[in-house]
């Protein structure tokens, strides 16, 4: 299977930029919790978890290091490069395009899932929380766009 196309349009560019500062922001917000799991150095009092499974911010830092740091980043170098990788394709539910598409939708909604269950935790308590729900949304968004989808569509290529 090939590709239709080699030049990257400008939506691509836009969600590989995307998924980057995402995972960045994400790197930086869960390592921070993760090496100070009293919440210290983000400000964030361990009295904002009392009506949560969690005694400190070691857990939700991982996972916010993990699955909104670590795999837009993945995410990002999947869009880029499209690495020709079995096993992630397996796990694709969308065979004729790359699974590096169906990726980037997964981590727009892993940030949707992460800020909707911190509310739910925790409640509203920054500007941050509806601005990183808009960014899973357009993350989604961007994902969606024909120009996107059509870079990513697989084309089988036949031999005469």
């Amino acid at each position: 299977m090939k590709n239709n196309t080699n030049t990257r349009p400008f939506t691509v560019w836009l969600l590989i930029i995307l998924q980057i500062l995402l995972g960045l922001g994400a790197l930086g917000g869960g390592g921070t919790l993760i090496l100070a799991p009293d919440g210290r150095l983000m400000q964030m009092p361990v009295s904002l978890l009392k009506d949560t499974p969690f005694t400190d911010y070691l857990i939700p830092g991982a996972l916010l290091f993990t699955f909104v740091g670590l795999y837009p980043m993945a995410a990002a170098y999947s869009l880029w490069k499209r690495p020709v990788w079995r096993w992630p394709d397996m796990l694709n539910p969308f065979k004729r395009i790359h699974w590096a598409w169906a990726g980037s939708l997964a981590a727009g909604a892993a940030v949707i899932v992460w800020i909707t269950v911190q509310v739910l935790l925790i409640g509203y308590g920054s500007f941050l929380q509806p601005f990183y729900l808009g960014w899973g949304i357009v993350i989604i968004g961007v994902t969606l766009l024909p120009d996107t989808r059509r870079y990513y569509t697989r084309q089988v290529v036949t031999d005469k």
